[in-house]
C-alpha cells in the first residue's frame, strides 16, 4: 500500500489531458500539451468564453500556519473532488509551487495523501516553465538597466536609486544584498544591488493580474525601475524593455491544465507568496475556470490575514470577482500549538489548549465575515484527534455563527469532504454573499495599511520612521494613492512577531519599507523582519531529495 504523498501520486491512474479538457468542454485543438498529463490553454479560446455566465467562486483560506500543519492546498483539492463526487461540475485553481520552499522547508506543494494534483513531481519542479519565463523577463529588465547606464545613460538614471533588483527561484540569503559590476570599466558602473525570490517579483504579480497580452505588455511598461537625476520615475517602457519582456511571457500567460488524483480538472497557474506578495493564482486561470465550471475552488496563501485579505482587496477588486463562500481550514494540532502546546506534545489530548487556540480561528472567522462573505470551517482531521477536541472546535465556530465540518479527504479523497461540499453548495447558492473590499480606493495609503492592521491584525496602530512616512506622502503626490496595499509580514502571527501565536492584540505594526509596484498596481508595505529573499533552514528539504535506482524522484514528500 502506498504511504507517502509521492508514492500515492505515482500509483495514480491519470487520464490523458485531452480527456480532462473534454470534461470542461475544452476542444483538443486549443490545448498545447506538455506530455500526456499537462497542457496550456490557448488564449483565443479563453477570449471566446467571455459571454458565458460565471460559476460560483469558493475561496479556501486557513488559520495562521504552524509547524503542525493545516492542509489548505490538500483541502482545496479535496473539496474540488468532493464537489464532483456529489454530482457538481467543479474545477480547482491553485498556485504553482516555487522551487524555493520545495528545496527549503516544504519538499513539495501539490496537496497531500489522497487529495493531490498530478503529475506531482512535474508540478513541484519545473512544470511548464512559467517561473523560468518570469525569472528571465525580470532579469532581462535588470540587464537592460545596467546596460543603459554603461552605454552613456541617455535617460540619466540615478544608479544610486535603482530599485529593480534581480530574482531567482531559490532561497539564497547570500544574494539579498550584493555589489554588482565589479572588475573595471568593461563591466559597467559598480552599484548596490540584490536578489529577491521569483515569487516576490513584480513580474510575477503582473502575470497573475493581467487579463490579456495587451494588458500584460501595458503593465510591464508601467514598471518603475528607479528615478533619474531629476528624481523623476523611469519606467521599463522608457528602456524599451516591455516588448521583449512580453515576448518571454507570451506562453507563460496561458493557464495550465492538469488533474487531481480523482481525474478532476485543476488549473495551476502563477505563484506569488502571500507573506511577501499577493498570494493568489492568476486572474486568467480563475476567470477561465469560472466560465467552464459551475463551482471553482481556489486557495489564497497562508492564513486569512494575508492570503484572503489580498485575494479580496487586490485580486477580487482588480478583476471584479465576487466570491460566493469561503472555507477556513483548521487542524486540531495547529489550534493546540496556537494554544501554547509544544510540537512534541501535540499527540496528547488537550481540550483546553484547543479552546485557547480557537481564539486564532475566531479572529479569522470574524475577518473573513468582515468582507461580507459567508464562511464554513473545514477541520482537516488527523488520526490522533479526539472527539472531545473536535467538539471544542465545533463549539468555538458555532459561537461565531459558523458551522465546522470534520473532513477526511487526506485519507479518503473527495468522499471524505462530501459533507463540506454540501455545506459549501448551500452557502454559495443561498445568495448570502455581500462581498465588498475592506477599504475604498480613495482612502489614503497610510489609512489603508492602518485599517488592515487595526481591523484584521488586532493592532493598536501602525508606526514608521520619517523616511518611510515621506515615501507614503511621495506616492500620494505622484498619483498612486488610489492603489491597494500589499502587506509583507510574517505568516505565523497576526503581529509582526512570529512568536506571538493565537490572537494577539494591542501590538504595533512597524513598517520598514515601501515598494511601488506600478505595473502590478499595488504598493508593497514591508513590515517587521520579513525578507523578500528567504534563506534555507539548517536542514533543507533538498538534503532528502534525490533519484532512486529506477530513475524516479524521491523525497518530494
Amino acid at each position: 500500500m502506498a504511504n507517502s504523498d509521492i508514492e500515492i501520486a505515482r500509483a495514480a491512474k491519470p487520464l490523458e489531458i485531452k480527456e480532462i479538457g473534454e470534461k470542461l468542454g475544452i476542444p483538443w485543438d486549443v490545448l498545447s500539451p506538455f506530455g500526456h498529463t499537462k497542457a496550456k490553454i490557448n488564449l483565443d479560446f479563453i477570449n471566446s468564453l467571455q459571454d458565458k455566465p460565471n460559476g460560483k467562486l469558493i475561496l479556501v483560506t486557513a488559520i495562521s500556519p504552524t509547524p503542525a500543519g493545516e492542509g489548505k492546498t490538500t483541502t482545496t483539492v479535496g473539496l474540488g473532488d468532493a464537489l464532483n463526487y456529489i454530482g457538481k461540475k467543479a474545477a480547482i485553481c491553485l498556485r504553482e509551487p516555487s522551487l524555493g520552499p520545495c528545496f527549503g522547508m516544504k519538499g513539495g506543494a501539490a496537496g497531500g495523501g489522497y487529495a493531490q494534483v498530478i503529475p506531482m513531481e512535474d508540478i513541484n519542479l519545473h512544470f511548464t516553465g512559467d517561473f523560468h519565463a518570469i525569472t528571465a523577463a525580470h532579469n532581462l529588465l535588470a540587464a537592460l538597466i545596467d546596460n543603459h547606464i554603461h552605454w552613456g545613460n541617455e535617460l540619466q538614471i540615478d544608479a544610486r536609486r535603482v530599485t529593480w533588483k534581480r530574482v531567482m527561484d531559490m532561497n539564497d540569503r547570500a544574494l539579498r544584498n550584493i555589489v554588482s559590476s565589479l572588475g573595471g570599466a568593461v563591466n559597467g558602473y559598480p552599484r548596490e544591488d540584490g536578489f529577491d525570490i521569483t515569487v516576490a517579483s513584480e513580474v510575477m504579480a503582473i502575470l497573475c493580474l493581467s487579463t490579456s497580452l495587451d494588458d500584460l505588455r501595458q503593465r510591464l511598461g508601467n514598471i518603475i525601475i528607479g528615478v533619474n537625476r531629476q528624481k523623476q520615475p523611469v519606467r521599463a517602457r522608457d528602456l524599451q524593455a516591455d516588448g521583449a519582456m512580453a515576448a518571454l511571457l507570451k506562453d507563460a500567460l496561458q493557464p495550465n491544465l492538469v488533474q487531481t488524483l480523482e481525474n478532476n480538472p485543476a488549473f495551476i497557474h502563477g505563484g506569488p507568496f502571500a507573506n511577501i506578495a499577493h498570494g493568489c493564482n492568476s486572474v486568467m486561470a480563475t476567470k477561465t475556470a469560472l466560465k467552464l465550471a459551475d463551482y471553482v475552488v481556489t486557495e489564497a496563501g497562508f492564513g486569512a490575514d494575508l492570503g484572503a485579505e489580498k485575494f479580496f482587496d487586490i485580486k477580487c477588486r482588480k478583476a471584479k470577482l465576487a466570491p460566493a463562500a469561503a472555507v477556513i481550514v483548521a487542524t486540531v494540532r495547529a489550534l493546540k500549538m496556537n494554544g501554547g502546546v509544544a510540537f512534541a506534545d501535540l499527540g496528547q489530548e488537550n481540550v483546553e489548549a484547543v479552546k485557547k487556540g480557537c481564539a486564532n480561528l475566531a479572529r479569522h472567522i470574524r475577518n473573513v465575515k468582515s468582507f461580507g462573505v459567508p464562511v464554513v470551517v473545514g477541520i482537516n482531521r488527523f488520526t490522533l484527534d479526539t472527539e472531545a477536541e473536535l467538539q471544542a472546535v465545533r463549539e468555538a465556530a458555532a459561537a461565531y455563527g459558523v458551522e465546522a465540518v470534520v473532513c477526511t479527504h487526506w485519507s479518503e479523497g473527495g468522499k471524505g469532504a462530501a459533507q463540506l461540499a454540501q455545506k459549501v453548495v448551500a452557502l454559495a447558492e443561498s445568495g448570502a454573499s455581500q462581498f465588498a473590499p475592506l477599504y475604498d480606493d480613495n482612502l489614503a495609503l497610510w489609512q489603508k495599511v492602518r485599517t488592515i492592521a487595526t481591523q484584521l491584525y488586532g493592532a493598536d496602530d501602525i508606526i514608521a520612521d520619517k523616511k518611510v512616512r515621506a515615501e507614503f506622502n511621495r506616492f500620494e503626490e505622484e498619483g498612486f494613492g488610489h492603489l491597494p496595499v500589499c502587506i509583507a509580514k510574517t505568516q505565523y502571527s497576526f503581529s509582526t512577531d512570529p512568536q506571538l501565536r493565537g490572537a494577539p492584540s494591542g501590538h504595533m505594526v512597524g513598517i520598514r519599507e515601501l515598494r511601488l509596484a506600478a505595473g502590478a498596481e499595488f504598493v508593497v508595505v514591508v513590515c517587521g523582519d520579513i525578507m523578500t529573499m528567504p534563506g534555507l533552514p539548517r536542514l533543507p528539504a533538498a538534503n532528502s531529495i534525490g533519484i532512486n535506482a529506477q530513475g524516479q524522484i524521491e523525497g518530494l514528500f
